[in-house]
């Protein structure tokens, strides 16, 4: 049997394998070292072994959980409930402008998680109830929140982002900067389509009362006092950072510590709400981890075979595809994959093949991680299998439909499709910040 063929019987067995429902790092983890031992006997064994110190060695791992456990605490403090009423007050006087203010609402928790899943819990606790509450269209409602509880995965400090840092070794400080426009921008294009349907048709998004909106301009200015820790804990973070004060990891271990500190200064770092954070932050930590090991065993494998060479040759050679087309139709390929998988199944599928292929090509891997990252975006909201979409059913009242759930991601998929091809016309709008700061530093 080929190479090839190898390959290809690799990747069939661990499609197939999660048909049967296991998880992820498991069929992953296992199709790749029960090949290493096929084609390399009992010295095949040791791969798995092998990419486990790869992991432990890799230090920006220590990131992970420390940002895991900032975004939780930050939402299970009520931090972000606090910053909602500001927003409340300061956009709910023109037609969408509650809706336009959960969007502004989603970039800060964005910028303060890098989670989509807190994002979507805050807007589902805290806007989704008032929002409909004043009158707003339910499945208006239903696809603000989650399109812009998607955010949390672009904006800085994205995780997911780590996570594609680690599997295609690109430093995660530039990914991060990468991220930046390009999330205010997905931002901009999901409340510049609010404000225009609420202008057309004003019943989809009220305006609030006059009386609930005229306070004097000195009681606004209070309620942006909300905003005063988020903004400050991102400073200490990301513009340390930045200014080059702090590393990649002491900035995780400063926004971890500023988290806590925020809590206790708010007086609700309670024993519950410690106990939680330390639960949640350790599940999503090993899972991550697990994933990683996983992904690093089955590439070592599937690079050891020459499979993207093989498809390079495929794809350019035989075929005589131009880079550009292949790498639309790996684009293509995301989105299909993403309605039946998650983001970290997705990129730990195609990162052996992918990756090396993108840079094989001649394309920017900083600029492919922007890419991945909004195809990740619509997959949490693609029918059947996005996660968004159950999410917000397990937390919706029960006026929300799943069939509403699903009519009210469409707009907002356009809207993630029509930012990423604008991001693949110019590519700078996610290479000039990592680019200008990492030159200039």
């Amino acid at each position: 049997m080929s190479y090839e063929m190898i390959a290809l019987f690799m990747f069939m067995s661990m499609m197939l394998s999660m048909l049967t429902g296991q998880r992820v790092f498991a069929t992953i983890g296992f199709v790749g070292v029960l090949s290493a031992a096929f084609l390399w006997g009992n010295g095949g064994f040791e791969m798995g072994f092998s990419a486990s110190m790869k992991l432990m060695k890799w230090y920006p791992l220590l990131t992970l959980p420390l940002f895991i456990y900032m975004g939780y605490m930050l939402s299970e403090s009520g931090i972000a409930e606090d910053l909602y009423k500001a927003f409340h007050v300061w956009f709910g006087g023109m037609p969408g402008g509650l809706a336009v203010g959960t969007i502004g609402l989603m970039v800060v928790i964005s910028a303060m998680n890098g989670l989509s899943v807190a994002g979507m819990a805050i807007g589902a606790s805290i806007a989704l109830p008032e929002l409909l509450r004043r009158g707003y269209d339910k499945i208006m409602v239903s696809g603000v929140i989650q399109g812009g509880s998607s955010l949390g995965i672009l904006v800085p400090p994205s995780v997911v982002l780590v996570l594609y840092g680690m599997i295609a070794r690109q430093p995660v400080g530039q990914l991060w900067l990468a991220g930046v426009f390009p999330g205010l921008l997905l931002a901009a294009l999901f409340c510049i389509y609010i404000v225009i349907r609420c202008r057309i048709n004003p019943a989809l998004g009220p305006a609030l009362p006059k009386e609930e909106r005229d306070m004097p301009l000195v009681e606004k200015l209070k309620l942006l006092r909300a905003g005063i820790l988020p903004f400050l804990i991102f400073f200490l973070m990301m513009g340390l950072f930045l200014m080059g004060v702090t590393s990649l990891v002491e900035s995780s271990a400063v926004g971890a510590l500023s988290a806590l500190f925020a809590a206790w200064f708010k007086g609700r770092l309670t024993k519950e709400v410690w106990n939680r954070v330390l639960e949640q932050t350790l599940g999503i930590s090993c899972m991550f981890m697990w994933i990683i090991l996983a992904a690093l065993c089955f590439g070592a494998v599937f690079d050891g075979l020459g499979a993207v060479k093989a498809i390079e040759k495929l794809l350019i050679g035989d075929i005589g595809l131009t880079p550009w087309e292949v790498l639309i139709l790996m684009q293509i390929s995301f989105l299909i994959m993403g309605a039946f998988l998650d983001d970290t199944a997705m990129l730990v599928i195609v990162a052996p093949l992918y990756i090396p292929l993108v840079g094989k090509l001649g394309f920017d891997l900083i600029w492919y991680g922007v890419l991945y990252t909004i195809t990740c975006q619509i997959a949490y909201m693609t029918p059947p299998f996005g996660y968004n979409l159950f999410l917000m059913r397990a937390m919706a009242p029960p006026q929300i439909t799943l069939v509403d759930i699903y009519r009210s991601v469409f707009p907002f998929v356009l809207l993630l499709l029509l930012g990423m091809a604008i991001i693949m016309v110019f590519p700078e709008i996610a290479t000039w910040l990592p680019k200008h700061v990492y030159v200039r530093g």
